[in-house]
């Protein structure tokens, strides 16, 4: 006897239909095999879905919150492992930077220096047989720990005396700068007299840095009013 797949469907869908017919819902035990596992499935399901709802979503929330954490503080450890490692290089480097920084503010004359540094910038203009036309020093500008001192300045001579007079500033042992520099043809009678005369303005600069009594006063200063001391 052969049966197809159709006639098999029927039989095994006619007869698992039965077993769900009648059912007691007082006495579950006397039920066919079909429906309590049925039931069983069920039950199972709800129970997964209701541990997933109340309990398990708000834990891997928090686990993963968890691990996002673990990997920060990873991160955080190693930066702070490899700033340990470089600690005696970073210690070195700004002893270094100390030490530059003491080179170039000695390079800053003091209050009592200023006036010897101005005759040897205007020396270095006349060793260069440039004229001084004028030669102004401004009001001084008194920074966090330094002071700067523009000279105004109007010299008379050739492009290439000119060269050399910054030259020479370059190379004094304090710091002395020219800003703010105009070249123009030199007018007037002097004019007629030498062929290719120059004039040059510029603003001299040149920085002290501040005693002990200036710097304290500038701290002073800087506090906000009503501040305790």
């Amino acid at each position: 006897m052969k049966l197809n797949a159709q006639s098999l469907g029927n039989i095994d869908l006619t007869a698992l239909t039965s077993q769900f017919q009648g059912l007691n819902p007082n006495d579950p035990g006397s039920w066919p095999i079909a429906p309590r596992v049925a039931v069983f499935v069920g039950l199972f399901i709800l129970v997964i879905a209701g541990g997933w709802w109340f309990l398990w979503s708000d834990q891997i929330v928090e686990l993963e919150a968890k691990q996002q954490e673990e990997e920060t503080l990873k991160r955080q450890f190693l930066e702070k492992k490899k700033q340990a490692v470089n600690l005696d290089l970073h210690i070195q480097q700004l002893a270094e930077i100390d030490r530059s920084f003491g080179a170039l503010l000695k390079q800053l004359p003091n209050k009592s220096e200023i006036e010897a540094l101005l005759i040897e910038v205007n020396q270095a203009g006349l060793g260069r047989g440039l004229q001084f036309d004028l030669f102004r020093p401004g009001a001084e500008q008194v920074k966090d720990f330094y002071a700067e001192l523009p000279i105004t300045v109007k010299i008379n001579g050739n492009y290439h005396d000119f060269g050399a007079f910054a030259a020479d500033i370059a190379k004094l042992p304090r710091i002395v700068t020219l800003n703010n520099i105009q070249i123009t043809p030199l007018q007037g009678g002097a004019a007629q007299q030498q062929s290719g005369a120059l004039t040059l303005d510029a603003v001299t600069k040149t920085f002290r840095y501040l005693d002990e009594e200036e710097v304290a006063r500038q701290k002073k200063a800087a506090q906000p009013q009503g501040a305790k001391k």
